[in-house]
């Protein structure tokens, strides 16, 4: 979930592919994968599809238990606001979802007004901030 990604766990990254154009996504779901390269795409296993991923850099180093890198991966499911804009988060957002606006490389990303589909978030406000909705 995003509020579990720490700085530390993605500092590796050089570069988020976009699978989907992310002005047409309010927001995205965020997680951290364990995959078994830095580079390629990954596999997919979840319900929905996945619209991005993280590429990891050359310093990163693979778990010595699994051999695997742990990655971001950014997704949305099937009842998410893109394909269901009346339903369950018409006016909200999953907890680890994020306005795919707001990432980078190495920066978790953040929710705003518009992942929200609200009124603005506090970090929207503080950052003087608006997008529309």
């Amino acid at each position: 979930m995003s509020s579990l990604i720490s700085a530390d766990e993605i500092r590796h990254e050089t570069e988020i592919v976009w699978l989907e154009d992310i002005d047409d996504l309010d927001y995205v779901r965020q997680s951290l994968d364990r995959l078994p390269n830095r580079k390629s795409k990954p596999a997919y296993h979840r319900d929905g599809r996945m619209v991005g991923y993280a590429i990891l850099g050359d310093t990163a180093k693979a778990s010595r238990a699994s051999g695997t890198f742990r990655r971001r991966v950014f997704w949305v499911l099937p009842h998410d606001r893109d394909s269901d804009p009346d339903g369950l988060y018409a006016r909200s957002a999953p907890a680890e979802a994020v306005d795919p606006r707001t990432v980078e490389p190495c920066v978790k990303g953040s929710k705003t007004e518009r992942s929200e589909g609200g009124p603005p978030s506090l970090a929207m406000q503080e950052l003087g901030i608006q997008l529309p909705l």
